[in-house]
């Protein structure tokens, strides 16, 4: 390719982590911190520069919690997260987690699926229950006295959390980076890559892998794809054979309606986070934070859609009109009475989805050294630093905090083709 470069020893890294969003990012500053005798060449790439809006770690917050009724496996990540994090904000200064108390809903005589799991409330009261987190089981009754902001049916159960909080990702992403270049990390922002190559099948997988961009080429010992929704362009044809289907992206919009008129109700401390499921169906659903900023009350709502599938190319950022009136209709009118119907703000992001909803972690059938790491399933930035951490640890060869084995890639069986 015309005005490529040529790999010399400098372009060589001992490892290379494609995409700087929430897990990418926590990578490149966990790698940057190991070495031990020897200091680790890192290198991360991303193809704008971030923190950015393009691709699913952004907008102003992110729930984190602590049991996790999704499975057992991501309770340590997100503990770690939690510890790192709070390290993070004494190292840099910033302001990255809040705790505010959270609140899972869903109707008391269902079992109300989320994230691929049925009766999502009464498996997280089991994970709570095993790992011993401080948490309340609330009736309607008991959810209504607490927090009159919420208008109920009156058959609900609530799982409270005092550890729920939200995490600011654009800080706690330039927190890692600031944090990973102090430490040695090459970070090269607006440079997409377009090509990764060697290190592939049969006797070539102790071959350093070779990352190719738009403007060089280097080599590296070990890479990591966390590129979310861009994942797909670099996996090769046996990756494609083997994993067919498995990554779908889907378009999500977030909204901020204006709580101006009742700041005071609606402020972290006396409003939870909330995840309520108030029917029997996949959208019937919503999540929530109290206000994040002060100056611009808003109750931060939004939901979740996988029946339309898009791409980062073609995703539809802008948010029209039409859409934040069937949001506030359909969710805001009749469960929030004292939130009116303008939008402050809405912003579309992107969603990158497996069939069971797990996260894939796991080599490529045919390049034993690249490590993908993505589909986080729209679950997934409350364990990123843990995340961050534990891969870290697998490429150096270090004993693991968390186990990811969890996370290999599973087959999937014919019903599911």
């Amino acid at each position: 390719m015309a005005g490529m470069t040529v790999s010399t020893p400098s372009n060589h890294y001992d490892a290379i982590v494609v995409g700087l969003g929430a897990v990418g990012a926590a990578a490149l500053y966990q790698l940057a911190q190991r070495g031990g005798k020897r200091s680790t060449r890192v290198l991360g790439i991303d193809r704008f520069a971030p923190p950015h809006d393009r691709g699913s770690s952004h907008g102003e917050s992110r729930i984190t919690r602590l049991a996790i009724g999704e499975g057992d496996a991501y309770v340590p990540l997100v503990q770690r997260s939690h510890v790192i994090w709070r390290e993070l904000e004494a190292r840099t200064g910033r302001s990255i987690m809040t705790r505010t108390g959270g609140l899972i809903l869903a109707p008391r005589d269902g079992a109300t699926d989320h994230h691929g799991k049925p009766d999502f409330v009464r498996r997280t009261i089991a994970s709570a229950e095993r790992f011993g987190i401080e948490h309340q089981v609330l009736d309607a009754a008991g959810i209504r006295t607490r927090f009159p902001q919420f208008h109920l049916q009156g058959n609900e159960i609530g799982y409270f959390e005092p550890e729920f909080g939200f995490v600011r990702p654009e800080q706690a992403i330039a927190a890692q980076l600031e944090v990973a270049r102090a430490s040695g990390a090459e970070v090269h922002e607006g440079e997409p890559v377009i090509a990764l190559e060697g290190g592939r099948g049969g006797g070539t997988g102790d071959q350093p892998v070779k990352v190719r961009t738009a403007t060089a080429t280097y080599t590296a010992d070990r890479v990591v794809i966390a590129a979310g929704a861009w994942l797909p362009e670099f996996l090769g044809q046996a990756a494609r054979d083997a994993w067919h289907r498995e990554f779908e992206v889907y378009r999500q919009v977030m909204y901020w309606f204006d709580a101006s008129e009742a700041a005071g109700d609606f402020t972290a401390g006396r409003m939870p986070i909330f995840i309520w499921m108030y029917g029997d169906g996949q959208e019937d659903y919503m999540y929530g934070f109290p206000s994040a900023n002060a100056a611009r009350p808003a109750l931060k709502v939004a939901t979740e859609q996988y029946t339309r599938t898009t791409s980062p190319e073609a995703l539809v950022r802008e948010v029209d009109t039409a859409e934040i009136k069937a949001m506030y209709q359909s969710r805001i009118a009749g469960r929030f009475p004292k939130i009116g119907g303008r939008a402050i703000d809405a912003r579309a992001c992107m969603y990158t989805v497996t069939r069971d909803r797990h996260f894939v972690i796991d080599t490529l059938p045919d390049a034993p050294r690249v490590l993908v790491v993505s589909a986080c399933s729209g679950h997934g930035f409350k364990h990123s630093a843990g995340l961050g951490e534990a891969i870290a640890q697998r490429m150096l060869g270090e004993s693991p905090t968390a186990d990811l084995r969890a996370f290999a890639h599973r087959p999937a069986s014919k019903d599911n083709q």
